[in-house]
């Protein structure tokens, strides 16, 4: 028979065995609930709090230094090694812009009074120069009326005869963009910028006609912009031919919901796509509305043939792209949005604190941040084509390099599901698709241009104005 000895070992081992099993679950539970705090600090930011990826932080050199709309200085680095020294460079001298001189000058003279123009000894004061200063006035928009009369003729020796010589004689209409309207190709040109440029849905603009005296429905308004849609396509079909002449094509969707779309309610998500392409001269923006987020097909619609560079964000859909003859490029906009979410959802538990894994995405904000400063200095040096590739080599490489470096040998010691892992994990996975702008002069660092030339829309889809489609058999796929 066992002595009491072991069997006390034995107990003891079993205990120290569910200890550990329970130690194990209490862990896995504490992660867990850490996660969901911080995943509800970040939710609760992004309904309530200001839209906006600044992060004030401790130091205040980090705080001043900032590069572009979505990249400020953050984090709270550690000090790096290897640091890099780049040679300075010239500045933009700051100021206000002077005002376009195609702009009407009205010149308004102050002159003194004619008694003060003489000096207190007698004599005549002399003009020697004047001051200049120039203000920026608007004169509110203006609604005009246009009469088109047309004089009609007739023979009064031929009146009531049935010969073609007692036929009235007038001038052929004048050609209209919409025949049998009151719309003028400028107050069109109006209506469609207002609403898809500057968002301002149709319902408000029919309210500030109303303002000024003039009563067009919205729906009149729906129809003039659905019918100069129409008028469009065969502009839209040439920018399609020419948008694979760019070198880079940056492509990006948007979510949107579609009023009065037959067989689909009207809280179904749609979405309107983008493809921006710089084929010389100038630039092409294309949109087009889909009603699935599937990118395969249209990747196909518009790429197939396509040997440039598409440059996207990490949505899984672009993985489309590895099927086609095209070169893809990464977003680093995107990769470090997420490491700012880190930052902005620990930031007021961790700011005293320091804690380790806010830390951690500070200092990834840093890094990336170091890499659109360099990209600004390649900017104001105006460098292109080899020179560009030969600085970001020299410069911005060994800090990718260093970069990976960090983030492989902290993402095993991070919870995958957390935020901070999350955002390591994203960064690694499009780490081929992230660094390849450094070879190519013609890509940049990430897909804002996409995303600006998108904004106009995203600003104006929450007054979406498309309930038109209710009423409209269209010939072929809506394209904007």
């Amino acid at each position: 028979m066992p002595s009491e000895l072991t069997i006390l070992r034995k107990e003891n081992s079993e205990l120290q065995s569910i200890l550990h099993e329970k130690s194990a679950t209490i862990e896995s539970q504490n992660i867990e609930i850490e996660r969901l705090e911080t995943e509800l600090r970040l939710l609760r930011l992004k309904l309530f709090a200001p839209k906006s990826e600044k992060i004030a932080l401790d130091d205040p050199e980090v705080q001043s230094r900032l590069f572009n709309e979505a990249e400020a200085a953050s984090g709270e680095e550690e000090e790096p090694s290897g640091e890099i020294e780049v040679a300075s460079h010239q500045r933009k001298q700051g100021g206000r812009r002077p005002l376009p001189e195609k702009l009407p000058r009205i010149e308004q003279v102050h002159d003194i009074p004619e008694a003060q123009k003489v000096c207190a000894c007698g004599c005549q004061l002399t003009c020697i120069g004047q001051e200049v200063t120039e203000e920026l006035d608007i004169i509110p928009r203006q609604a005009r009326v246009i009469r088109h009369i047309r004089p009609k003729y007739a023979c009064r020796r031929c009146e009531g005869t049935e010969s073609e010589k007692g036929a009235v004689q007038i001038a052929p209409p004048p050609v209209q963009l919409l025949p049998k309207t009151i719309a003028t190709p400028g107050l069109l040109a109006s209506v469609v910028v207002e609403k898809f440029a500057d968002g301002l849905p149709l319902y408000r603009q029919a309210a500030r006609f109303s303002r000024e005296g003039i009563e067009i429905s919205r729906a009149t308004l729906s129809n003039w912009v659905v019918k100069v849609g129409i008028l469009c396509w065969p502009l839209i079909d040439v920018l399609k031919e020419n948008l694979p002449a760019s070198p880079l094509i940056n492509a990006d969707e948007t979510p949107v919901q579609v009023l009065g779309e037959p067989g689909r309610a009207n809280t179904t998500k749609s979405y309107m796509w983008l493809f921006r392409g710089m084929p010389p001269p100038g630039h092409v923006v294309i949109f087009e509305y889909r009603t699935t987020r599937s990118a395969e097909e249209i990747l196909k619609q518009y790429l197939t043939g396509y040997t440039g560079c598409v440059q996207t964000d990490g949505y899984i859909g672009y993985e489309a792209l590895s099927k086609m003859s095209v070169k893809h490029a990464g977003c680093w906009a995107h990769a470090r949005r997420k490491f700012v979410e880190v930052v902005q959802a620990v930031e007021k538990v961790a700011r005293k604190a320091k804690e380790r894994r806010g830390g951690n995405a500070g200092v990834a904000v840093l890094k990336i941040r170091r890499l659109y400063e360099l990209e600004q200095m390649a900017q104001d040096r105006r460098l292109t084509g080899a020179d560009l590739v030969n600085f970001r080599r020299e410069h911005a490489l060994p800090l990718l390099e260093e970069f990976k470096g960090w983030l492989e040998a902290r993402v095993g010691s991070t919870p995958p599901k957390g935020l901070l892992g999350t955002a390591m994990n994203y960064t690694l996975k499009q780490w081929k698709r992230l660094v390849f702008y450094v070879d190519d002069p013609n890509v940049g660092l990430d897909n804002n241009p996409a995303e600006n030339a998108i904004r106009p829309f995203a600003v104006g889809r929450n007054y979406a104005e498309l309930s038109f489609m209710r009423s409209l058999s269209w010939p072929r796929e809506v394209t904007y």
